[in-house]
């Protein structure tokens, strides 16, 4: 015998509807200037302005992909996608990752090269469009605040800006340096340290969205705890099969087998485990099996 427990279905649409919003200003925001601040990179030929809008880029897909994510994760579980589409957000997420790590590889190669061979750049043009830049960035930082916590895509989306407003303050600081002195060479220098500056960050959002393709258990969460737990549960002689992972970014699931002792109530005892699991440890997603007799190959936990 097993019981289902979950929340209202709402909820998710709720939060997906608010992110959706903050998204698509951020993207208006920054696929405006994404245009002006290529055709200032090219015009005033600095590398630095152009690993920006490399980095605006990205920005722009990300949130690009995060709002088509949000869409197709409100579609509902059919035959073939019996967890539903939550995943997709995930997949877009992890490659928004990657696509970081390929656009900071490149920008290193490029910084390298002007290094040895420094190019004329136009300073003062390349002040006023970074100026803009931050500004911009600074705005859609605010906008995406809110939820950088409580979605993947989100937070993704967030430390692209973020690190669009650092090369944005870099940008600047080169700009003035070379008006100053006319030293060339800091345009490329600080294109690769907005490159450095990126890549750590990037591997902390590619390592969670692996972590949760490859169904971990969600973070904060001891698999242990729940474990010893469950079996303080009157009636629970012991268990096996307890799984913990994450579909969405917010969306934590649980199964487990339940073993019963002899003359405990079924019922008493799926209720009871079900309330623990969500009181102590916020599982409000879970399957829960009792058996008379354990189902399994011997991997039981008893009390």
């Amino acid at each position: 015998m097993a019981s289902h427990s979950h929340t209202e279905g709402d909820k998710h649409d709720h939060t997906a509807g608010a992110n959706a919003r903050q998204l698509t200003i951020a993207l208006v925001l920054t696929g405006t200037f994404l245009a002006v601040e290529v055709a200032g990179g090219l015009y005033f030929n600095s590398l630095a302005l152009l690993s920006d809008a490399a980095h605006m880029l990205t920005d722009a897909a990300a949130l690009a992909l995060a709002l088509t994510a949000i869409h197709i994760g409100k579609k509902a579980a059919d035959d073939r996608r019996t967890f539903g589409y939550r995943r997709f957000e995930i997949l877009a997420a992890a490659f928004n990752a990657i696509l970081l790590f390929v656009v900071a590889g490149y920008v290193l190669y490029e910084g390298v090269k002007r290094i040895f061979e420094p190019e004329p750049v136009g300073s003062i043009g390349m002040l006023a469009v970074a100026a803009v830049g931050l500004i911009v960035n600074l705005i859609s930082m605010r906008v995406l605040a809110g939820r950088k916590d409580s979605s993947l895509n989100v937070k993704g989306a967030y430390l692209e800006v973020w690190a669009d407003m650092l090369g944005s303050l870099g940008v600047i600081v080169a700009a003035m340096i070379i008006t100053l002195t006319g030293w060339r060479w800091v345009d490329p220098i600080v294109a690769i340290l907005i490159g450095l500056w990126v890549l750590p960050r990037t591997w902390i959002l590619l390592r969670e969205t692996t972590h949760i393709l490859l169904e971990g258990a969600p973070k904060g969460l001891a698999l242990a705890e729940v474990r010893t737990a469950l079996l303080t549960v009157p009636g629970v002689a012991s268990l096996h099969d307890l799984h913990v992972w994450v579909s969405g970014a917010d969306q934590p699931s649980c199964t487990v087998h339940l073993v019963l002792s002899d003359r405990a109530d079924a019922d008493a005892v799926r209720q009871q485990a079900a309330v623990l699991l969500k009181s102590r440890f916020d599982l409000h997603h879970a399957t829960i099996q009792v058996e008379a007799t354990p189902c399994d190959d011997g991997s039981e936990f008893h009390r």
